[in-house]
């Protein structure tokens, strides 16, 4: 039995900690209810994290892509450059996040075979392996067998979001490519843990769906993951959707407060659960849910190949459709981006402002050596 097959019982079955998860999301504009339930959220989270903040970098390695998603500014028919880094420009990008103090990364990519191999992959983390203990990465689905070489290469953590739980809008928002197949990225997580991830992170992308909705699915999901998948670190991300090539508009909105509830909601009924906020969300905003729950932030983030030290620009192509044109030979531009973040605050100016506000931020939390690699 898989996720796939449970999801579409959830409302009419739902667990006792999935109950509790509902009644916390019900409309209520009541202050005090609020208070109460951010406060329970904030002695839950020092009860089991502390005072920690875990910091990562997203690394972006390729912005090609197969797929046609109609909110992501990587769409295949979306007329953008293009880039696939090199291993020595992923170095180059690397050693700039290391001198910035990172030691634990997420590695992304596009999905296109012809680019983006796993052979390819496995490389990069290899490469990455002296100048970070904690590799992630977020990639196309993949069968478990082709995940094995990225773990025995180094990657330890896998992050994949399902975008919308919703299978009719999943179906409009995902017009041709492999991410079509809604069941096979839904049980993309259990693969990742029978290849031997040792963190799984999941997420919906908040904008596509009802956000109630959206988010009883991802409990769902979680709670499914907990039972069966219970070795690994699991966590959750709620990113909301954010300007990108190809100008898709939300149709649906999660207001600050709405996503303060989120937060709130998942630390009370998943006390043990990770939950990540990345630079999708504004600076004052993201400085006010540090103390709610959340434990993983990233900073200083670029969404696109090279945007750190601007590897690649000489390389890059654009596409039509799909099509690569000519090349420009006086291009000078790197890659475009995934979305457009909020937060450019750089990594030691977050850092800061977590300190004042009583957080100690963490670096490194894992090392090879504990698992005997």
């Amino acid at each position: 039995m898989s996720f796939a097959s449970i999801l579409d019982q959830l409302p009419s079955a739902p667990s006792p900690r999935l109950r509790r998860f509902v009644e916390l999301l019900e409309p209520n504009d009541d202050a005090a209810r609020f208070e109460a339930m951010a406060q329970e959220a904030r002695t839950l989270t020092r009860r089991y994290f502390g005072r920690t903040m875990r910091m990562f970098a997203p690394l972006y390695l390729s912005n090609e892509c197969i797929n046609n998603c109609r909110y992501c500014g990587f769409s295949r028919d979306n007329p953008i450059l293009r880039v696939t880094l090199t291993i020595e420009q992923v170095l180059a990008e690397a050693r700039h996040l290391a001198g910035q103090g990172f030691r634990q990364v997420l590695l992304v990519a596009g999905e296109h075979p012809k680019f983006v191999s796993g052979g390819y992959l496995a490389d990069c983390v290899r490469a990455l392996g002296p100048l970070f203990p904690s590799i992630s990465v977020e990639l196309g689905p993949m069968e478990t067998a082709d995940y094995e070489p990225l773990v025995a290469a180094g990657a330890e953590g896998l992050v994949v979001y399902q975008e919308t739980y919703d299978r009719a809008i999943y179906a409009e928002m995902h017009t041709s490519g492999p991410k079509r197949d809604f069941d096979w990225r839904l049980d993309c997580p259990e693969r990742a843990y029978a290849a031997g991830f040792r963190r799984i992170g999941i997420g919906a992308l908040f904008g596509l769906a009802p956000w109630r909705n959206e988010a009883i699915a991802l409990a769902g999901h979680l709670e499914y993951l907990l039972k069966h998948c219970w070795q690994s670190d699991l966590s959750v991300s709620l990113p909301r959707l954010r300007p990108a090539a190809g100008e898709f508009a939300p149709r649906y909105s999660l207001g600050d407060r709405a996503l303060a509830c989120l937060v709130c909601a998942f630390r009370i009924c998943f006390p043990q659960v990770g939950i990540v906020l990345s630079t999708r969300e504004p600076a004052p905003l993201r400085d006010a849910l540090a103390s709610l729950g959340i434990t993983t932030m990233s900073s200083g983030s670029h969404t696109e190949p090279g945007g750190y030290t601007g590897q690649g620009k000489h390389e890059a192509h654009q596409t039509v459709r799909g099509r690569i044109l000519p090349p420009d030979e006086t291009n000078e531009q790197i890659a475009t981006g995934q979305f457009e973040i909020s937060d450019d605050r750089s990594p030691a100016e977050v850092a800061a402002v977590l300190r004042r506000r009583g957080f100690e931020p963490v670096w490194k939390d894992w090392d090879q050596a504990v698992a005997g690699r």
